[in-house]
């Protein structure tokens, strides 16, 4: 049980120790980051480009045209905010081999409050032409997305978090890239997850077996492209919809199921996230249960749909 950061931190020193090419930038955050364990494992890889993201984003499209596969870490709200004008053009435009890994993504990052809470950053990401969106939700899933992004030959974002992720899986499981994970069969009603609200997910579906509602639990891990087959298959094989994020209900991976059902199988989507606000200030606990990111609040909306 560690953080999706901390699990990122030592992916990238394991994966650069065997690949050369691998380089990583960070903006004077490496001991949040976690990029600081690649920094002991290969010193000469790493540059700390100090308190500006935009010319940490610029340096790393210019080693990516050098053929180098650059790993630029940043906290969440600085790499798609602050940087968002070199991420889009000199990166996603040129289609460049660059991977954004951005920490303390979400309403998790807990006491530095709204100003470094980023939950716009997937609709951000979502948007933007050429751009790969990973969330992973647990260590395993964390080193996969890590190892996949440095095969993809493209921009990739990879959102990871603060506090510690409980395992959803064990270090044995296998993902693919595009395609949901079907954690539980069910035929009632379906919830569709990512990142931080996988685990509660999962124990929303616990919760409504005990009421005799068989959940289906996918959780969705390449927020782009998504698997438009596996959410198609639970709009005609439920009852509907409810989808989880630690992120705005805007623009998310809500967004994202939204424009696949009423294009394809329409169906009703209810959505679990931040509802149109920013964060606040408090312990991630405290954050998650005031914003409704919580098993409980899952099973509400599950129960009203089935109802």
């Amino acid at each position: 049980m560690i953080a999706t950061r901390e699990a990122y931190g030592n992916a990238i020193a394991e994966l650069g120790k065997i690949n050369d090419k691998i380089v990583v930038l960070d903006a004077d955050l490496a001991s949040a980051t976690k990029t600081g364990v690649f920094k002991k494992a290969c010193p000469d890889r790493f540059f700390d480009m100090g308190i500006a993201e935009a010319d940490m984003i610029g340096t790393a499209a210019g080693l990516a045209t050098c053929g180098k596969i650059p790993f630029a870490s940043t906290f969440a709200v600085f790499a798609t905010g602050r940087a968002y004008d070199q991420v889009r053009n000199s990166v996603a435009y040129p289609h460049l081999n660059v991977k954004i890994a951005a920490t303390h993504a979400g309403v998790t990052v807990g006491e530095d409050g709204a100003t470094h809470q980023a939950i716009e950053d997937i609709a951000l990401m979502r948007v933007m032409p050429n751009m790969t969106v990973l969330c992973p939700c647990d260590e395993a899933e964390t080193k996969w997305a890590v190892e996949e992004a440095a095969k993809i030959d493209g921009p990739v974002y990879i959102r990871l978090g603060r506090s510690k992720a409980e395992d959803v899986y064990d270090s044995n499981a296998k993902f693919e890239f595009g395609k949901g994970n079907v954690l539980k069969e069910g035929n009632d009603v379906t919830i569709i997850a990512t990142g931080m609200l996988v685990i509660e997910a999962v124990r929303a579906a616990e919760m409504l077996k005990e009421k005799g509602i068989e959940a289906r639990v996918i959780d969705i891990h390449t927020i782009k492209p998504i698997d438009k087959d596996i959410i198609i298959k639970a709009a005609k094989e439920t009852k509907g919809i409810v989808t989880a994020e630690e992120h705005s209900i805007i623009g998310g991976l809500g967004g994202a199921v939204s424009e696949i059902v009423t294009e394809y199988c329409p169906t009703k989507v209810l959505k679990v996230g931040v509802n149109d606000s920013f964060g606040r200030s408090g312990k991630a606990s405290e954050l998650l249960n005031k914003f409704g990111l919580t098993a409980d609040n899952i099973c509400s909306k599950a129960l009203e749909i089935v109802k």
